[in-house]
């Protein structure tokens, strides 16, 4: 396996415009993908994403620094960051929007991994970690975004 990057990509009923927000804004972030998030969804921003664990009830903060913002397209940033002080090496995340004939495909890639100078077992196991969330959580995108079109 190349363990290079992750591609997931869905089709939802609902046009860019509405599918780029649910993608760059916190509000609409926190129904589908962490517990929580905040940043500003301008290029350069940073920001920060919290997941709670059900059991501990311990919260994990991943910083997170909005990349690019080009409506309604394109949305990406880096995570994950080697450092605490969002420098070093990160992944990127990026969105991709485009449309169709009944709505947008959504084409979200998760780029960086090799580049962040891990131990093979340390890649291998971060990169089975990311393609398992996105498994689950990009079905989630979808599913929020039809409620939200139901609800309108």
């Amino acid at each position: 396996m190349e363990y290079g990057s992750i591609e997931r990509e869905i089709h939802v009923d609902a046009s860019p415009e509405v599918v780029f927000e649910v993608v760059s804004r916190p509000e609409h972030m926190r129904e589908w993908w962490p517990d929580d998030a905040r940043f500003e969804s301008v290029a350069g921003a940073p920001g920060e994403l919290f997941w709670r664990d059900g059991t501990t009830g311990e919260t994990m903060t991943v910083a997170l620094t909005v990349v690019e913002v080009d409506p309604p397209s394109r949305f990406s940033f880096r995570w994950c960051y080697t450092d605490a002080e969002r420098g070093g090496d990160s992944l990127l995340v990026t969105f991709d929007l485009a449309p169709t004939e009944r709505g947008t495909r959504v084409r979200m890639t998760e780029t960086g991994f090799r580049e962040m100078g891990w131990e093979i077992a340390v890649l291998e196991e971060h990169y089975r970690d990311h393609a398992t969330a996105w498994d689950h959580y990009i079905p989630r995108l979808g599913a929020y975004i039809a409620r939200l079109e139901s609800a309108s």
